[in-house]
């Protein structure tokens, strides 16, 4: 092996010395290299911050290729497997929930090659071990030199990106900061770099020198390290590639950083950082890698061999792929009997006369909570919407001079909406305000101290022991561990005073802060109002009283806490978007100009905003001061149905809890309990489980019972004449349910690498992510305990069955005019169903035209 690191000297034109010897001459164009680098990071999916969370289709940037396609490419490259094992589809045959006709239809669907004896001599032949072999990869260089020598290159080179990047990203948990992070990211760690003899001591020796010889920008760095590597042309995409899923968590935190800019911006910092992994290659190639082998390792990206040995594991992966395929139409043989259950949809008729119109997200954990509350009376009417009602606002808290985004990560919000305080005058609001400033103040300095290098001992020998009574009431789930960051340094009385502005207005949300302009314009409310109203498909029949009922969860000492929240809310609670709908609703301005179009809301019919906590199932109603007097018994009856509902809802979720027994208050005392227990690492089960995603009347779907699988959304073609409501539907609700489902399916199927891994070794990287432990790169996707109860999988790893009922033309309009929804369907990212309004009946789409009928009951299916 080389001793000595010498120091960059390669160009773009010219053939190169690698270790001595002379390197092919590749040549570099800038225009090639640049699709190339772009290319390898648009494969890359995003990654939200943590007080955003959401989930995201971690395949993203696979979803133009087939699925069967992607399966085999993530684990050419070492992505991930996308797939169970295949003694897990062995066990499913067994059990007979997967049965020979399931396996047969797959062969058909899928277009495979193989054969049903094939598939079914793997299921005979399927492995009992803990884990099927390691299959084989395109390897980064520390890859192959720790297959060689047992080393831990792989590991130390992440580590060190790892390490850098997370002190350059840190948003306020570092005590000490990075001082150049007003620089780019490539150019601060050349900086920080030069002092730091960790590469050195590791092994790679002149490292610093190397890397102040590396070019000032990072393109230049790139260009002429991979010429110096000596990868062929046709290789470049890929080998860089291969080269960010090395720090697969740091990369999708960069793709994310410019997600709404243009594809260039998310380039160009990703760019940065893969110029830094490519500098730590090229330093092990000419620094610690020997002549024989980089021999070896060139060898593998420069001829076909290591493809043909990938095609042949690509064979096992082919037969997988079937298998999964049967799996998930054995389960959409019950999602289809469910459906078949539900009482037909003679027409579109109001469900007149009804006392209560509940308008819920879509999200699974509603589909409880409906059944519960329509269980409770026959005069309530659930309904199913996008959680964030469809109000793309950015929502500024009380004392704070920038808000968050309450809708899907997909769109951008439109409208500031500040709150404040009612019945305030200006110097009461001044005298608010004045006081959270010096909480949050005080609060800065705490912490300060708290953290200080200096301080942080003699903090704990002195304060210790004043400590002991929050820590007992905190351990035995008594007491929140920290407040609500809503309700820092407010008074009960004000708090119960706060709520949103939507009128327009201009002014400073902070002292000395910039002159802004918050609220909606009443033609936009109006049109805003419209569309939530068509949207839910409740433009009649109104209710006396209509609830809007957002959701989040409580939950302590949950560093996925958004996670748990409304993802179509940006990963936050509802409450903020429910109260603005809600208001806007009531807005009598607003109610004229929606009279004026047509729509007419009655006088007698109230918007109230609530709040869901899917953790204990309890349900909180907002602003009930403005509720005319003449609805008082309507109120008092609608919190009754509330509790009644609540308690069934808890009842159904308690046995998946490990909660058995008890009266309905015990067991509302234990959900809490368990939602404040900061040692809880399952304080509920969030969307695990999640299948099936209906568009149509709620009728259809009125008598099955999903168990808190199915995304319910509500949707009558007849009052949708050209299409327009189920394009929205389509582009975004069934899109941002297809992104959960294959978080959840990939956290499932490989959570080393798709997943976060164990949340009990979770601690928090610059407020911003997750290591698992002390090092390590940025971990995505969803921890173990997310999808796994300790004994078997929680979350059952199935594509999205998506079931619409519309005429087959408008679903072919929808494909025909968006392509990405089309990528989805065509490459098999989920599978589509249309229901026939007239007879009930499903057929499956095929391809372009071709439905195919689908039997709910026969043996075949």
């Amino acid at each position: 092996m080389n001793s000595v690191l010498s120091p960059l000297n390669v160009t773009t034109d010219s053939a190169v010395a690698v270790s001595g010897r002379s390197a092919p001459n590749y040549g570099l164009p800038a225009a090639a290299l640049s699709a190339a680098i772009q290319s390898a990071c648009s494969r890359i999916a995003p990654l939200w911050p943590l007080q955003h969370f959401v989930a995201v289709n971690p395949f993203l940037g696979l979803s133009e290729r087939a699925f069967a396609d992607a399966c085999i490419l993530a684990a050419e490259f070492g992505a991930g497997d996308m797939l169970m094992p295949t003694r897990f589809y062995a066990e499913q045959y067994r059990r007979g929930r997967i049965r020979t006709a399931d396996i047969g239809q797959a062969l058909a669907l899928t277009g495979s090659g193989m054969t049903l004896e094939q598939c079914l001599a793997e299921l005979h032949d399927a492995r009992p071990a803990p884990a099927d072999p390691e299959p084989p990869r395109w390897p980064s260089l520390a890859d192959h030199l720790d297959a060689a020598y047992g080393s831990r290159w792989a590991g130390f080179v992440t580590d060190e990106i790892s390490k850098w990047c997370a002190a350059y990203f840190d948003e306020g948990q570092a005590s000490w900061r990075m001082p150049w992070r007003d620089r780019p990211l490539y150019a601060a760690w050349r900086r920080a770099a030069a002092f730091d003899r960790t590469p050195e001591l590791a092994g790679i020796s002149g490292f610093r020198r190397y890397v102040a010889g590396l070019p000032d920008k990072p393109f230049e760095a790139v260009a002429q390290i991979v010429a110096a590597i000596g990868i062929p042309a046709e290789r470049w995409a890929d080998f860089c590639y291969r080269q960010l899923l090395t720090i697969a968590g740091w990369s999708a935190w960069l793709r994310q950083k410019n997600w709404h800019g243009q594809p260039e911006q998310a380039g160009a910092a990703m760019l940065e950082l893969l110029a830094i992994r490519l500098a730590y290659e090229h330093a092990l190639l000419v620094g610690v890698a020997g002549p024989a082998d980089i021999e070896a390792w060139q060898h593998i990206w420069q001829t076909q061999a290591q493809a043909q040995a990938l095609a042949e594991a690509g064979r096992a992966t082919e037969i997988r792929h079937v298998l999964q395929t049967a799996y998930e139409l054995a389960t959409q043989r019950g999602l289809l009997q469910q459906l078949a259950a539900s009482p037909a949809v003679a027409a579109a008729e109001p469900a007149a006369g009804k006392a209560l119109q509940a308008v819920f997200c879509i999200d699974v954990r509603s589909e409880v909570y409906r059944r519960a509350l329509e269980a409770v009376s026959g005069e309530i009417e659930t309904l199913g919407f996008a959680g964030f009602f469809g109000f793309p606002i950015e929502y500024i808290g009380l004392g704070h001079h920038r808000g968050q985004a309450q809708c899907p990560v997909l769109l951008q919000p439109k409208f500031r909406i500040r709150e404040s305080v009612a019945d305030a005058d200006v110097g009461d609001l001044r005298k608010i305000l004045e006081k959270r400033w010096l909480h949050k103040r005080l609060q800065r300095l705490w912490k300060g101290f708290k953290h200080s290098a200096v301080s942080c001992f003699s903090y704990v020998e002195i304060s210790g022991l004043s400590f002991a009574g929050k820590l007992l009431s905190d351990s035995l789930g008594l007491t929140r561990t920290v407040a609500k960051p809503g309700s820092a340094g407010l008074d009960r009385a004000v708090l119960g005073r706060i709520g949103p502005v939507i009128t327009r207005q201009r002014g400073r949300l902070i002292a000395k802060g910039a002159v802004v302009e918050t609220g909606i314009a009443l033609g936009e409310r109006i049109e805003l109002a419209r569309k939530a109203l068509q949207g839910m498909s409740l433009t009649d029949g109104f209710a006396r009283l209509v609830l809007l009922c957002g959701h989040g969860s409580s939950t302590v000492n949950n560093p996925y806490a958004a996670g748990l929240d409304c993802g179509a809310c940006g990963g936050h609670s509802g409450e903020a978007n429910a109260r603005v709908a809600a208001a806007v609703l009531n807005d009598r301005e607003v109610r004229a100009g929606l009279a004026g179009q047509g729509l007419l809301i009655p006088k007698e019919t109230w918007f109230i905003a609530g709040l869901h906590d899917t953790a204990t199932d309890t349900v909180s109603l907002f602003d009930l001061e403005q509720v005319p007097h003449f609805f008082s018994a309507d109120l008092a009856q609608l919190q009754d149905w509330l509790e009644q509902a609540s308690q069934l809802a808890r009842r159904e979720r308690a046995p998946g809890l490990g909660l058995t027994g008890g009266n309905a208050a015990g067991l509302l005392k234990a959900m809490a309990q368990r939602s404040r227990d900061w040692a809880q690492v399952r304080p509920e089960w969030g969307l695990a489980g999640n299948a099936a995603f209906v568009a149509a009347p709620r009728q259809r779907t009125l008598g099955a019972r999903f168990d808190g699988r199915a995304f319910l959304h509500n949707y009558d073609y007849r009052q949708d004449a050209d299409g327009a409501i189920l394009n929205l539907i389509m582009t975004a609700p069934m899109v941002v349910a297809s992104w959960i489902n294959l978080q959840y399916y990939a956290s499932s199927v490989d959570n080393r690498r798709f997943g976060s891994g164990n949340k009990v070794l979770h601690n928090v990287v610059g407020t911003l992510g997750i290591l698992e432990g002390n090092g390590g790169d940025l971990r995505a996707g969803l921890p173990w305990q997310s999808v796994h109860d300790g004994r078997n999988l929680r979350h059952e790893p199935l594509r999205l069955s998506v079931f619409i009922e519309a005429p087959a033309a408008m679903i072919e309009q929808v494909l025909e005019h968006q392509a990405g929804v089309r990528q989805l369907v065509e490459n098999r990212w989920l599978h589509l169903l249309r229901i026939d309004p007239n007879q009930g009946c499903c057929f499956r789409y095929v391809g372009p035209h071709y439905w195919q009928p689908v039997s709910i009951d026969s043996e075949e299916f």
